[in-house]
């Protein structure tokens, strides 16, 4: 039985349930208090990632609209973790402004994610275009064990 979720007929993994996604959580959040990260992160802290794996590489998909790739950061832990961060900022109020709906959130973002051992960390590229930021990590050739065939006597 699978813990991953049927959305419209595809398969997408929570990170509730991704051993490999180190998420922030502050418990504070909910009560209306700053947490440890001051609080600056927001509803945009929610930034929806995809990982797939393909027989060459990890690749990940962040829907990024309204950022430029400067105001975004792809680095690499010590431990193999993907940290991509960014920030979005809030934009200027005019006094004469009457605001009707203020939808589109703003703040602070952070994903981290442990890669597998397979990653090939040295070679991670990482690129965006129309709002969308894509990291690929290669992956290593995995070995095929040598099998050596053994005599049965008798």
């Amino acid at each position: 039985m699978s813990l991953i979720p049927r959305i419209f007929g595809d398969r997408r993994s929570s990170s509730m349930f991704d051993p490999f996604s180190i998420d922030v959580f502050d418990p504070f959040r909910e009560l209306g208090f700053r947490g440890t990260n001051s609080g600056e992160t927001s509803a945009f802290a929610n930034t929806r990632i995809d990982w797939k794996e393909t027989p060459e590489a990890h690749v990940f998909k962040a829907d990024l609209p309204g950022l430029k790739k400067e105001e975004v950061k792809v680095e690499i832990e010590e431990d193999r973790v993907l940290h991509i961060s960014g920030e979005r900022n809030v934009e200027k109020e005019d006094k004469n402004d009457k605001w009707h709906r203020v939808e589109r959130s703003s703040g602070k973002f952070m994903r981290r994610f442990r890669l597998p051992e397979n990653a090939k960390m040295d070679q991670v590229k990482a690129s965006m275009e129309n709002g969308v930021l894509t990291v690929t990590v290669p992956k290593e050739e995995m070995k095929k064990p040598d099998v050596k065939s053994i005599e049965i006597s008798g």
